[in-house]
């Protein structure tokens, strides 16, 4: 008796709409790191060393952070959907959990951060109290954060596995450096970490873009 040999999975090609949806995500990290870069710069008591990006969020401009956290939220959210159409079934989790990030960054954009040390002018020094809308925001993020972490991870351990060294390499280090980051800032928060997790938020948001750059190129990670 013969066995019926399994038919290789083959992946969806890419139409016109999704890879202008992967395009839109390609350009939400550009987006984000330039309009942080920009209100960072002209608006006054801002300091990346003591400061992180969501309390951008306050004071009478900060309706320009909230935006950028919807809009590039929300171009992750569509090019997660278009990855998920183009992958194959063993590539599943990873638009799942870049979807959850582009979810938690627009959560952020609705549960805004709270004024803290010093910033917005006027506001005390100290990290200050958090409000019910600031508790949320701490939420939403770590939703996203985990996400992006665990998909830079899942990236990093598949591509070894198909010995690709560059983008095992690169996936693992942005996850680990992204992790170690984050935790050092919840554990003893001080200028240079603060530093360090903001490089951490930019190579997470480069390691985005390659992924969906990739996916609308024809390679799905």
């Amino acid at each position: 008796m013969t066995q019926a040999m399994p038919l290789p999975t083959l992946r969806p090609a890419i139409g016109d709409r999704d890879r202008a949806l992967l395009a839109g995500g390609v350009l939400a990290g550009p987006i984000f790191v330039g309009s942080a870069l920009l209100q960072a710069l002209t608006r006054d008591g801002f300091d990346f060393r003591r400061h992180p990006v969501s309390v951008l969020s306050t004071g009478d401009l900060g309706w320009i952070q909230i935006a950028t956290f919807l809009v590039t939220g929300a171009l992750c959210l569509a090019a997660a959907g278009a990855l998920r159409r183009s992958a194959d079934t063993e590539s599943v989790w990873v638009p799942r959990l870049l979807g959850l990030y582009g979810l938690g960054l627009m959560g952020a954009a609705i549960f805004s951060a709270d004024p803290a040390d010093g910033f917005p002018v006027g506001t005390p020094g100290g990290a200050g109290q958090i409000s019910w809308h600031g508790g949320l925001h701490f939420l939403v993020a770590a939703v996203a954060f985990v996400s992006l972490i665990v998909a830079a991870l899942l990236v990093g351990r598949r591509a070894a596995r198909k010995g690709a060294r560059a983008r095992a390499a690169c996936s693992l280090a942005t996850g680990a450096f992204f992790a170690v980051a984050w935790v050092a800032l919840m554990v003893r928060p001080g200028p240079p970490v603060m530093v360090a997790f903001g490089l951490a938020v930019t190579a997470g948001w480069l390691w985005v873009s390659v992924t969906f750059a990739r996916a609308a190129s024809g390679r799905v990670d």
